[in-house]
């Protein structure tokens, strides 16, 4: 159903609106989903493969906020060492490629470059859909890169490459980027805590 399909008279009735909302949709990501993720992303890291994340608009955000908490969070206090990229940080490689070649290429042009079997793609697109997201991720499943999407709406083609696709069922982009950018917290903390001393947890800030 979409949301918002009304108005409201004021911020606070839309807000709870809108937290009702965010919780439905955290209900819809597939619990299997996440504990494959949290797999693969424990594979990856411990065999020193390179996690290479992207995304577009607020997605790029959250690719690259990826970037803090899963190196640095995951490797506090952990024998981890993470190797975290963003695709979408990259911003003189991204106007270079997308100037003189095409913006749908700005990141599997990277990918093409740097990746490598046993390397890690987590694509982040609300649609699901966006033409650099697929090119990225259908280039990765040809050249033995797993996928981990996160996405939303109707999941769209990244859904269907990846080998792990955690779709927030929702209708609205705010809703799905709040539910992507804590699925990024989650799996962040969960290594954590799997690898660290359990005496110190109670210790140590989150």
């Amino acid at each position: 159903m979409a949301f918002p399909d009304h108005t409201f008279g004021d911020p606070v009735s839309f807000a709870d609106a809108y937290f009702e909302h965010v919780t439905k949709a955290a209900k819809t990501v597939d619990r299997d989903g996440l504990g494959n993720a949290a797999a693969i992303l424990t594979r990856t890291h411990a065999n020193g493969g390179i996690v290479y994340s992207c995304g577009n608009g607020g997605s790029a955000a959250i690719a690259n906020h990826l970037v803090c908490d899963h190196c640095k969070l995951v490797q506090t206090d952990t024998g981890l060492r993470p190797r975290i990229v963003s695709l979408s940080s990259t911003v003189e490689m991204i106007t270079a490629i997308g100037n003189d070649i095409s913006y749908d290429e700005i990141f599997v042009y990277q990918m093409r470059s740097l990746a490598r079997p046993g390397d890690l793609l987590i694509t982040i697109s609300s649609s699901g859909d966006s033409e650099n997201i697929v090119r990225a991720a259908a280039w990765a499943k040809a050249n033995g890169v797993p996928v981990i999407s996160l996405c939303g709406f109707s999941g769209g083609r990244s859904a269907d490459l990846a080998d792990v696709s955690l779709h927030v069922r929702a209708e609205n982009y705010g809703v799905i980027e709040d539910v992507h950018q804590s699925l990024m917290h989650i799996l962040a903390q969960y290594l954590r805590l799997a690898h660290m001393d359990q005496d110190l947890i109670g210790s140590r800030k989150f």
